[in-house]
């Protein structure tokens, strides 16, 4: 796909904002990859946004936007929503700024994204249940105070600051041909193609451009095979930074005349990608920033070559990462939860116990219970949770009880 000309974003307008963001923001690391450059046979590196200022990549295009406000507009301050990385971002650009910061969040939203918010200064008011509720109050408080509604990715001068990425990665990696990342919204993935594609152009080049959606909330995909904006009926995924059931209007214009594809992953394959990160890479990064590795461990992208992927946010509420620590080691065959009716007699539990000793698994946690709708009178219920080193482990350890006239059933 070839860049155009009469984009709403150009190049021009991507390197403008590089220089807007040259005392704002860090310039991120690129780490290479080892262990998926075996999977893919080239080179994979990270671009290391999870480092960024705030936690991830949103103060680049929130800084552009509201450094360009009018005196005036200053004045009447500055309103968001966010269910936490443009919120941040929003709140550490207008403190530089000297601008006030009203920002609408979710109910429910991460303890530790709500308190980084308010920490960084912004007013925050808790409003709906999922992001596009809180960008409707959000507008509506705009329409009623005159407030600047800063959007998350539907505003030329937020989708090329986004961009700015795109131009520090083929500064550190000039070889590259292929950039994944996340995609929600799409100001990002819009951004980046923008720059990517207009510089690839003139250097006479192709460099592909790949969003990852998490496939229950993927609304790109649809969207482009109608060339219109198909909005989804429900969200439900942990990657909240990018659980958006509407593109934007804006990015998805640039989206779909110069991205190359939109893939989508799994809930597993996104706590695999977690794990791997922080086992293989010593990086910590929240649901929204693993899809592109997702994406990669899963085959969703042929012949990559050398690869970035941008890893754009590290802003994970602890209480998420032991839930996800703990699927992802299941979906790795890592972690076995297994629940039997045993006769309840002396015996039974040292008999199960044996088993699983003698088949190499550790028992993590174990519940006992008489009492229940299905329990029979002289039975008991027993479930156990054992650390496993994969799924041929699990498989023999099953193998192994109902050997010996256990039935287990599965439930992690």
């Amino acid at each position: 796909m070839n860049a155009s000309s009469d984009l709403p974003v150009t190049l021009a307008d991507v390197e403008q904002a590089r220089e807007l963001l040259t005392e704002i923001i860090a310039l991120t690391p690129i780490e290479s990859s080892r262990a998926l450059g075996r999977l893919t046979g080239s080179e994979v590196f990270f671009k290391c946004e999870n480092l960024q200022r705030a936690g991830s990549f949103k103060v680049r295009g929130a800084y552009v936007r509201m450094a360009r406000l009018t005196p005036e507009e200053r004045a009447r301050g500055v309103v968001a929503a966010s269910a936490g990385n443009h919120a941040q971002g929003v709140a550490v650009a207008a403190k530089a700024l000297g601008i006030k910061a009203r920002i609408y969040m979710p109910v429910g939203v991460a303890l530790p994204k709500l308190a980084a918010t308010r920490g960084h200064g912004a007013e925050v008011v808790l409003h709906g249940f999922n992001v596009d509720e809180s960008l409707a109050e959000a507008e509506r408080y705009a329409n009623e105070t005159g407030a600047v509604f800063v959007h998350p990715f539907n505003n030329v001068d937020v989708v090329a600051g986004q961009g700015t990425i795109g131009l520090e990665i083929l500064d550190q990696v000039p070889n590259v041909d292929t950039i994944i990342m996340g995609v929600g919204g799409g100001g990002l993935l819009a951004g980046v193609a923008v720059a990517v594609k207009a510089r690839a152009k003139e250097l006479g080049r192709e460099i592909r451009v790949i969003g990852v959606q998490a496939e229950n909330a993927a609304a790109y995909p649809p969207s482009l095979a109608a060339d219109a904006l198909v909005p989804l009926k429900k969200v439900s995924t942990m990657a909240d930074g990018i659980a958006v059931g509407r593109p934007g209007q804006l990015p998805f214009s640039i989206i779909r005349e110069l991205v190359d594809d939109v893939v989508t992953v799994s809930e597993d394959a996104l706590a695999r990608a977690l794990i791997f990160l922080l086992e293989r890479s010593k990086m910590v990064v929240e649901p929204a920033g693993a899809v592109g590795v997702a994406a990669i461990m899963e085959g969703k992208i042929e012949n990559p070559g050398t690869t970035a992927i941008i890893l754009s946010g590290g802003n994970i509420d602890p209480m998420l990462m032991l839930k996800v620590i703990q699927r992802g080691l299941a979906a790795a065959g890592r972690f076995l939860t297994v629940r039997m009716m045993l006769n309840d007699r002396p015996g039974s539990l040292a008999t199960i116990s044996r088993i699983i000793a003698e088949n190499d698994a550790n028992v993590t946690g174990v519940d006992h219970t008489r009492v229940g709708g299905s329990i029979s009178m002289g039975d008991v219920s027993i479930t156990v949770n054992l650390e496993t080193k994969g799924h041929d482990h699990c498989e023999l350890v099953l193998t192994a009880l109902r050997a010996e006239g256990f039935q287990p059933i599965v439930v992690h």
